[in-house]
């Protein structure tokens, strides 16, 4: 395989932007499928890469999908993501291991909340990226609008590479702005493309938009810049050029346009996608060094090299574990064992198989730059395979915290173990749905992303495992928070009979400040003065472990406690009785005695609402936001659609799919995001606390 041909590319969302459409279409195109069916089909089959049951009835993408294709002698490896935010972990991982990947966007929604998100997660993994404007034959369709969208709300530098030839409905074809050419989509699928004249009545307008797109180009090449000011001929060759580097650099954004739906603009689309976005070869990938964690490993995509791979996603059916495996440098072959860098065990790898939506085809190996699946090994989802042990780590992905949860008991004792074994595989297979139990009441809670995601999960139960389960109502997860500082001086001693134990601690626990230095994800900070050798070096991580083992459980009401700053200043030791497990315990009995005076309270998660619905019904809307405790952040109308954006506590946003469906009969649309955590009223604080304690109650009995 050359893998200079090779392209591993994702396509990414808002919901209903049409992504699982363009799938299928690429497909199409490139004779992996012969027939072209639409996710909302007449026929029973669903389009291609919504495999699952669920994913057909709803009309919704719930699972990554990956594909192989081929379009110009170039292998394409394709992986169709969901939309919807309470899937976000699979756009996560996908991104994680993709070279590329192409950003839909709705001609008349432009960029909505879902697409901002996916906009951090290419930037977190920095995949460069096309943009493709769909639904073109919409109502209400402006790209100039969209591209002004990227530029301010996601702060991407797009390039229109393409004018729409008619509007809306009327919908028939692109200008191509570099080759200067009309291209219509003909035949019944649009599978034959013709290339002609640009219709007189658009020269000058084309005219015009080539030369914004050159000008824009310009800012990423000298040599661009001379000709634009010199009045030289620009060859098509030079501006591809230009524009293949600016998006590899992750600087330009290129934008297509086409309706996906009614088979017009994909092929482009694909051109651009194996002329502008990287091989294998050019992306650079490093790993952390097992010998020496600050030393990074950089990755070759070459096929001698030792193997290094990244099993980033797990699904469990009839046959076994499949472990989706994204190959960076070397090779694998059948039937080879392989190190699991984490567990330092060797595993075998008993089949591979190159995947196409539910379908298998089994190869003999794989090599660099590959996206495969593998069968036979036990791992868990961002482990790093190599073929030497000890070798390198890659980073693994973030994976964000739940904000839902629920109880779930089965209808009848006798399907416990199936129930065990269903959330022991979904828990496996999705990092962001957790399992645990209430201490106290005994229930097995689930927590994931959103209503949805566990209506899907619950749902799931039912069908692939037959068990029957009885829902509880939905709990938020609040978070503690500190409000005040305040100093501890703790001593704890244990001297009577058999070895002692003694620690003796001072400093104080203050809000953590705004501009304080943290990990993105990370609540606490920990900071240790500690001078003279009061305490002893090898104690002071001891201290700060007692510390982080109390942040899962705060006094309030056993909520994880966040945003908390502790600063070790003095203490004293003993030279017979210290030790690291007297100084942990010292930090605990610290934290459950200091904590309750830093007048902690409680923070719930902020929720951003996303509704789009006729202008006639904002009113109604926006009552029911205010009262349910929501802050209306924007409204917009475009084309008597009426687009609120909102703040509104989780608390408050169960069952709203329903209820807005009933107060806009039935024509509004929401998604929902986390946006903050903030804090709760003292009058609903203390309703929270209340009913917490009294659950404890009837759980001790």
């Amino acid at each position: 395989m050359n893998l200079d041909q090779l392209r591993n590319i994702g396509i990414s969302a808002h919901i209903d932007s049409g992504k699982t459409t363009l799938s299928e279409r690429i497909l199409f195109y490139a004779g992996r499928i012969h027939r072209i069916s639409e996710v909302r089909g007449n026929d029973d089959r669903g389009a291609t890469m919504d495999h699952m049951e669920l994913e057909k009835e709803r009309g919704i993408t719930i699972t990554s999908a990956a594909t192989s294709v081929t379009w110009d002698d170039h292998n394409i490896n394709l992986i169709d993501t969901p939309g919807h935010v309470d899937f976000t972990v699979e756009v996560e991982r996908s991104l994680r291991v993709l070279d590329g990947a192409v950003l839909v966007l709705c001609a008349v929604g432009g960029v909505q909340s879902q697409s901002m998100t996916v906009d951090r997660q290419m930037k977190r993994y920095r995949v460069p990226r096309l943009a493709f404007i769909n639904k073109m034959d919409r109502t209400g369709a402006d790209p100039q609008r969209v591209c002004e969208e990227v530029r301010e709300k996601l702060g991407a530098d797009a390039i229109l590479m393409q004018l729409p030839i008619g509007a809306e409905e009327d919908f028939e074809g692109v200008v191509d702005l570099i080759e200067m050419k009309a291209r219509y989509f003909d035949g019944d699928n649009g599978e034959n493309v013709r290339t002609e004249e640009i219709p007189a009545d658009m020269l000058e307008e084309a005219t015009v938009a080539r030369a914004s797109m050159l000008e824009q180009l310009a800012m990423y090449s000298d040599d661009l810049m001379e000709k634009l000011l010199s009045e030289e001929e620009i060859s098509s060759e030079l501006i591809h050029a230009i524009a293949k580097n600016a998006v590899q650099h992750q600087n330009a954004t290129p934008v297509f346009l086409g309706s996906a739906f009614k088979n017009k603009g994909v092929q482009p689309l694909l051109d651009a996608i194996v002329r502008y976005l990287p091989s294998p070869l050019v992306r650079e990938i490093s790993a952390t060094s097992w010998a020496n964690p600050e030393e990074s490993v950089p990755l070759k995509a070459e096929p001698d090299a030792p193997f290094v791979g990244m099993a980033f996603k797990i699904v469990d059916d009839q046959f076994g574990q499949l472990t989706f495996t994204r190959i960076y440098q070397g090779r694998i072959e059948k039937g080879q064992s392989y190190y699991n860098q984490r567990t330092r065990k060797k595993d075998r790898f008993s089949r591979i198989l190159r995947m196409h939506s539910d379908k298998r085809e089994e190869i003999d190996f794989a090599e660099a730059g590959d996206i495969v699946a593998v069968m036979g090994i036990d791992c868990a989802s961002g482990d790093t395979y190599a073929s030497d042990r000890d070798f390198c780590s890659l980073e693994s992905m973030f994976v964000p915290d739940p904000v839902i949860t629920v109880a779930v008991t089965p209808a009848s004792r006798s399907d416990g173990d199936k129930l065990g074994k269903a959330l022991a595989r979904f828990r496996k297979e999705d990092p962001t749905f957790r399992v645990s139990t209430d201490e106290e009441t005994n229930d097995i809670l689930i927590a994931g992303m959103g209503e949805l995601h566990l209506d899907v999960y619950i749902e799931r139960i039912r069908r692939e495992y037959q068990v029957e389960v009885e829902v509880g109502a939905p709990k938020v997860s609040y978070r503690e928070s500190p409000t005040k500082r305040a100093e501890f001086n703790y001593k704890h001693k244990k001297q009577s009979g058999g070895s002692g134990q003694f620690a003796h601690i001072v400093g104080y626990m203050e809000p953590l400040p705004a501009d304080a230095e943290v990990e993105s994800d990370e609540t606490f900070l920990f900071e240790e003065n500690i001078v003279g050798g009061r305490i002893p070096k090898q104690y002071i991580p001891s201290v700060e472990k007692g510390f982080r083992d109390c942040l899962a459980k705060g006094p309030i009401a056993k909520f994880p406690v966040v945003d908390l700053k502790v600063s070790l200043d003095d203490g004293s030791y003993h030279e017979v009785d210290s030790s690291d497990k007297a100084f942990q315990t010292g930090a605990q009995g610290c934290f459950r005695e200091t904590f309750p005076k830093t007048k902690p309270v409680l923070l719930e998660p902020i929720m951003k609402l996303e509704i789009e619905a006729p202008e006639n019904f904002q009113g109604t809307i926006a009552g029911d936001l205010t009262s349910r405790r929501g802050i209306i952040a924007s409204t917009d109308i475009r084309d008597a659609v009426s687009l609120i954006i909102a703040e509104v506590p989780l608390a408050e946003t169960f069952g709203y799919a329903t209820d807005l469906r009933s107060m806009t009969q039935g024509q509004g649309t929401f998604s929902m995001e986390l946006h903050a955590y903030r804090r709760l009223p003292a009058a609903l604080q203390e309703a929270v606390v209340t009913e917490r304690r009294e659950a404890e109650l009837v759980g001790s009995k």
